[in-house]
């Protein structure tokens, strides 16, 4: 019989079908940036751990430059499916497909470099930011310090209002949408900029819980029916070059409950909760945007906050 944990996790994702880590291979700009960032932070001779590695690509990534890379899968499904595609790669060898639970494997030696990739925006859904959490606190007890590079080094995440067209063929339905970056989207008009609500370090210990309170300025008028939310994975800082290689999540637009009518100048006050790893409508269902000013109302009130 299922744990809690393991119904949970079935329930938030951890079994997505094989098929979707296939379309995940198709994505150029994920693959690009993993391959940029892991060939730049795996030194000759290193020993890597992967923690969820679906087809192994990123371990097999690993594996051109590292001696040993151990990758961990909890699915059954995707352990015989890496084990199938690394047989077919040069130096898949390399790689060891490990069938465990990454919340309690631990590698049977040091390792220099942690890969853990971020799928959902926001850190939503899947356990990657409680399993690294869990993972720095069993390592440090077993293996002390230093502890490994991580991969992604960071994430940032933001939000941003919108004015979100919800009419398919004149159907009108407000669902949760998810927009490929670089896009412009007809229906989507953008109603202020972004604003950051959390940064996640992971060589810093991190809260599993997200409470935000923020302002925006509305840059034209309209009708703010939705947020959209905004995940970039620093996979990598290049300091010699003072750069960072960096990988976008699909943008996730959120519906809100009650819209907002606004006007250029406004201010709009947005609040929400989520905890990592946790389910979309629990972040939906926290929600709440408002006017805090109205510009053509109480243009000193307006002054006096962005002063």
């Amino acid at each position: 019989m299922l744990n809690e944990r393991e119904i949970e996790s079935c329930y938030l994702g951890q079994f997505i079908p094989v098929h979707y880590h296939h379309n995940m291979l198709m994505d150029q700009n994920r693959m690009y940036s993993f391959k940029a960032a892991i060939d730049y932070a795996v030194k000759p001779g290193a020993k890597v751990l992967e923690l969820g590695g679906g087809t192994g690509v990123l371990s097999w990534f690993a594996a051109d430059k590292a001696d040993k890379v151990y990758c961990v899968e909890f699915n059954p499904d995707m352990v015989q499916e890496a084990r199938r595609m690394l047989a077919l790669n040069p130096k898949g060898e390399k790689v060891e497909v490990i069938h465990a639970d990454a919340f309690e494997y631990l590698p049977p030696e040091p390792v220099d470099v942690v890969i853990c990739e971020m799928i959902h925006v926001g850190m939503l859904r899947e356990k990657q930011v409680e399993v690294i959490e869990s993972f720095k606190r069993r390592y440090t007890e077993r293996f002390g310090g230093p502890l490994p590079i991580f991969l992604p080094e960071a994430v940032i995440m933001a939000v941003q209002p919108l004015q979100q067209e919800y009419d398919f063929e004149g159907f009108y339905a407000p669902i949760v949408q998810f927009q490929e970056t670089g896009v412009s989207y007809s229906g989507t008009t953008e109603l202020a900029q972004p604003g950051v609500y959390s940064i996640i370090d992971f060589t810093q210990p991190n809260d599993l819980s997200y409470a935000w309170q923020g302002k925006f300025v509305i840059e034209r008028d309209g009708v703010i029916n939705a947020l959209r939310f905004v995940t970039k994975n620093i996979l990598a800082v290049v300091p010699e070059r003072n750069s960072t290689i960096d990988w976008l999540n699909h943008y996730m637009v959120l519906p809100l409950e009650t819209p907002v009518t606004a006007r250029e100048g406004d201010v709009l006050q947005v609040s929400f909760q989520y905890r990592a790893g946790g389910s979309i409508p629990s972040l939906q269902a926290s929600l709440q945007a408002s006017l805090l000013y109205q510009a053509a109302l109480q243009p000193a009130s307006y002054s006096a906050v962005y002063a």
